[in-house]
């Protein structure tokens, strides 16, 4: 089984200038339940009294999932966990040299000690505990396996694999994860940065080398360049790894309109999955096959995420283009004409950097109809 665990509530609100108010919060915790996530990490509770509150009202809606909160790996942190009712942690520790030198002056073995003493305290709570090894890409592969041996020793669950700034590829992912799965100590997260645009592929290509769940967040929301996205994680699982997932496009519209609302972020036309124009086809080749089939130039259903298909009428629109949309105006066109008229449509879409309307494309049409 590969899990979506996503966290939008914690490391996308992590985001510069994004901050979720409480109704924000319980929305989005719930549309991400309908759409598919299967966890939800919600936030950090050593933020303080409000954190703590907006944490327990998410866990009184009671969805059937696993719901989780970030912490450092210390007991303070835990206890805050505590305090709210969680029953799983991530419990983060710097795990890149670079990391440990800042933050423990290099001592790793206070470290891995105050590592021990809290998964101990955790255990015995009965919590799931998730290691997460914070900047894992920069990491040494023998220090990450000490980690995961102790925390196999004191029943931790799962190991974040974080590459924290972003500098992983897909074929050094699949290589790092795959070493690590081979050593079956514990299940392996995937945790990716987009600082290079890969975060979504390196999270993919966990999968394929062994890993067991992953971060998202919804729009890709998250430090500097964002997260993996939630969506394209989601639909790549469903069509490209055939994981059985039920996708509600209606919800999964909605989710998308909450958090880009909530965080003031724009959808980018073209962005993968939910672009409102990715499913536009302007070239007049393309627009050909298209209208004589739906699998030629699409790798699914604009139907599976609540989008529409269009043959925008542009500089690279075809004769097959004009025909289809004077179809749908009850005119059976004259491909001799259409040829005609394609050099004045493209001349008026260059000058005007604006396609056509249907209307005016019907005017031009009955011009030349009667000449």
């Amino acid at each position: 089984m590969l899990i979506v665990n996503d966290t939008t509530l914690r490391d996308g609100e992590q985001a510069a200038y994004v901050a979720f108010n409480t109704k924000e919060k319980l929305k989005i915790a719930q549309k991400l339940y309908k759409v598919g996530a299967d966890e939800l990490e919600v936030g950090i509770p050593a933020m303080g009294k409000k954190e703590q509150e907006d944490i327990k009202e998410i866990l009184a809606l009671n969805l059937p999932m696993q719901i989780m909160s970030w912490n450092r790996a210390t007991l303070k942190d835990l206890e805050a966990s505590l305090k709210c009712g969680l029953k799983a942690v991530d419990l983060s520790i710097p795990v890149s040299d670079i990391l440990i030198d800042v933050k423990f002056k290099g001592d790793k073995n206070r470290l891995l000690k105050q590592l021990e003493n809290v998964i101990i305290q955790a255990k015995k709570e009965n919590l799931f505990v998730c290691i997460g090894g914070e900047d894992s890409s920069r990491a040494n592969l023998s220090f990450l396996k000490e980690v995961m041996q102790l925390g196999n020793s004191l029943g931790a669950n799962r190991f974040r694999y974080c590459d924290t700034v972003g500098i992983l590829t897909p074929h050094t992912t699949y290589e790092n994860i795959k070493n690590l799965v081979d050593l079956n100590l514990l299940d392996i997260e995937m945790h990716t940065h987009n600082d290079f645009g890969m975060a979504t592929a390196n999270t993919i290509s966990g999968f394929e080398a062994g890993a067991k769940s992953a971060n998202t967040t919804v729009i890709g929301l998250g430090e500097r360049a964002g997260n993996a996205s939630f969506e394209q994680v989601l639909m790549s699982l469903k069509t490209l790894l055939k994981k059985d997932v039920h996708i509600n496009s209606k919800d999964l519209k909605d989710l998308i309109t909450t958090v880009s609302k909530a965080s003031n972020r724009k959808i980018d036309t073209n962005l993968p999955i939910i672009g409102k124009n990715i499913f536009s086809h302007e070239s007049g080749i393309h627009v050909n096959a298209m209208i004589k089939s739906n699998l030629c130039y699409e790798p699914f259903s604009p139907i599976d995420v609540g989008l529409k298909r269009d043959y925008p009428i542009g500089k690279h629109s075809g004769t097959s283009t004009l025909m289809y949309h004077l179809k749908t105006l009850g005119i059976e066109a004259n491909k001799e004409i259409l040829e005609k008229l394609l050099p004045q449509v493209r001349q008026i879409v260059t000058k005007r950097k604006k396609v056509l309307k249907n209307n005016e494309l019907r005017e031009l049409y009955l011009c030349l109809l009667d000449i």
